[in-house]
């Protein structure tokens, strides 16, 4: 992933974090990911009144890939209109790792450009996925 491809994904979350639903926190949240197919799904964070059935922005995200037919995630972008670098929760590490292919990067964004690299793996030790020979057809 080039500086410029990063600067391109950082612009699109940024304009996204504008339609983000975030009423009782404020927190406002932008979510990008690349499938190993080339295609890049956006979601936002939207709240709710009832707080466990609001959305993060990470799954926003993994759920348009998935949707939309992709299945193997190679980078996950973040970013908030929090200062500083944001990682995703541990609700969010497991999806991530279950959809991720090995080696998963994911990228955390912040208002003022910092740039923050991990693998899922790093973020997630001893994560939980299915053997390939484990996954039922969908």
């Amino acid at each position: 992933m080039t500086d410029e491809q990063t600067a391109q994904i950082a612009a699109e979350l940024h304009l996204r974090l504008a339609r983000a639903h975030a009423p009782y926190s404020g927190v406002r949240v932008a979510c990008a990911v690349e499938a190993d197919d080339g295609a890049t799904y956006y979601g936002v964070n939207v709240e709710n009144s009832a707080y466990p059935q609001g959305l993060c922005a990470e799954a926003s995200a993994i759920s348009t890939a998935i949707t939309e037919g992709a299945r193997g995630l190679t980078r996950v972008y973040v970013t908030s209109s929090l200062p500083g670098l944001v990682w995703p929760c541990g609700g969010c590490r497991q999806k991530i790792f279950e959809f991720g292919v090995e080696g998963c990067e994911v990228v955390s964004l912040s208002p003022d450009g910092e740039v923050g690299r991990q693998t899922i793996e790093q973020l997630l030790p001893l994560g939980f996925r299915l053997a390939p020979s484990q996954v039922k057809p969908s």
